[in-house]
């Protein structure tokens, strides 16, 4: 073994427990282990939150997305060499503009968006439904879909044989200021499901209505605001997102799940790093404590370096065994607190120890935990690199002061 981490490994793991350079040692490692465990323990619970989002959006969002760069519409048929691909299993267009929603006496603004009758296929939208089914081509009515929020703000059921109403402003003509309500389209439909996302933006603004009565409000005789595709199993989605970017050219932008929630994504991201350099920072502070470790060290040990000295030791490897002690002591807490780390979160996925309330509004009951290992990797190189800064100066003081 290399001889300056062989003392230093006989420092750190000295049999003389009762030591107080020991002491302060196995302080200083369990410092370094608790704010590695928080580290490790905190961001899996942001990936644990990140990943329940997912699933709750996975239910709503197409797999891919097809929209135009410019302009709201476009033609369908600008992109059959794209829909008649054999790798997709279903596709679905969409018209998704906003109306004003009347029923009884309220009324709100709502986002409308009207799909064909495959969309069920592309979309799990079956899985999110609390209330009725996702019915929207009656034979004799149209019929549409709410968001939970938005039936609860307008005091609508499935059950209730009144009619909510949409007005649309025409597209065409100018407005008739003696009659108002005749630059608008007016339609209604009756309400035949309810569903929740758990996410504002949909459950309190969106309705869905068949393609056919959002192409007669807004005026879309074959034009549509998007297309949604899902690909058959066991497809290449990122591959064949690629390859159809690059055939549509600048006009279209195909995003997947990730691109279409690109601002909520990218907020749990900054949250997360921003948590990460905060906690870094108080482990930072633990880190410190092996400048005083090494520094007590040195001192206690002025008697073992005199005779490592007169045996032909040089002072560069004296000060290396210093150096090694430091970094064993931040190795040692890097690893206990990943390992701590690890064992909390298998404990918090298999038993909920630690639950979000007794309320009811929750999705989930107890703190989420997902772990990934690219963040433990990250974590560990911090630790050991701040250990690494903070034993070069103890180190160095026996070297200055020979």
């Amino acid at each position: 073994m290399f001889f300056p981490l062989y003392i230093a490994k006989r420092y750190l793991f000295s049999t003389q427990k009762n030591h107080i350079i020991n002491w302060v040692s196995f302080i200083s490692v369990c410092g370094v282990a608790v704010g590695t465990m928080a580290l490790v323990c905190v961001l899996s619970v942001f990936n644990g939150f990140q990943h329940v989002i997912e699933g709750m959006f996975s239910s709503f969002d197409p797999p891919l997305q097809i929209t135009a760069t410019h302009g709201k519409s476009f033609e369908p048929d600008s992109i059959a060499h794209v829909l008649s691909d054999s790798r997709i299993e279903a596709y679905c267009e969409v018209i998704q503009e906003n109306a004003m929603l009347c029923y009884a006496d309220k009324q709100v603004p709502v986002l409308v968006k009207g799909v064909s009758k495959n969309y069920s296929q592309v979309n799990a939208i079956d899985s999110i439904l609390i209330d009725g089914s996702f019915s929207l081509d009656d034979k004799y009515v149209h019929t549409a879909v709410a968001g939970i929020g938005l039936a609860r703000t307008m005091g609508m059921s499935v059950h209730f044989v009144e009619p909510m109403w949409f007005y649309v402003p025409k597209r065409e003509g100018k407005v008739n200021m003696l009659q108002p309500e005749k630059s608008f389209y007016r339609e209604f439909a009756y309400l035949s499901g309810i569903f929740m996302v758990q996410q504002e933006k949909y459950d309190h603004n969106m309705v869905f209505v068949s393609l056919n009565l959002a192409r007669k409000m807004y005026e879309y005789p074959t034009a549509v605001t998007a297309v949604e595709l899902r690909l058959k199993p066991g497809v290449d989605e990122a591959k064949v997102q690629e390859q159809w970017q690059e055939l549509l050219g600048d006009d279209y932008k195909i995003q997947n799940r990730y691109q279409q929630q690109a601002e909520f994504y990218n907020m749990l991201q900054i949250e997360k790093w921003v948590t990460y350099f905060i906690l870094s920072f108080i482990l930072l502070i633990a880190v410190f404590n092996i400048i005083g470790s090494l520094s007590m060290l040195i001192i206690d040990k002025q008697d073992d370096v005199k005779i490592l000295l007169d045996m032909g030791a040089t002072p560069r490897v004296v000060r290396q065994i210093f150096l090694f002690e430091g970094w064993l002591i931040a190795i040692v807490g890097a690893v206990m607190g990943v390992l701590l780390g690890l064992l909390l979160c298998y404990l918090q996925s298999s038993f909920g120890l630690i639950t979000l309330g007794s309320g009811e509004g929750f999705v989930i009951q107890a703190y989420p935990v997902r772990v990934v290992w690219s963040d433990v990797l990250i974590i560990f190189s911090t630790v050991v690199i701040m250990g690494f800064f903070a034993a070069v100066y103890p180190s160095k003081y026996f070297y200055s002061h020979k």
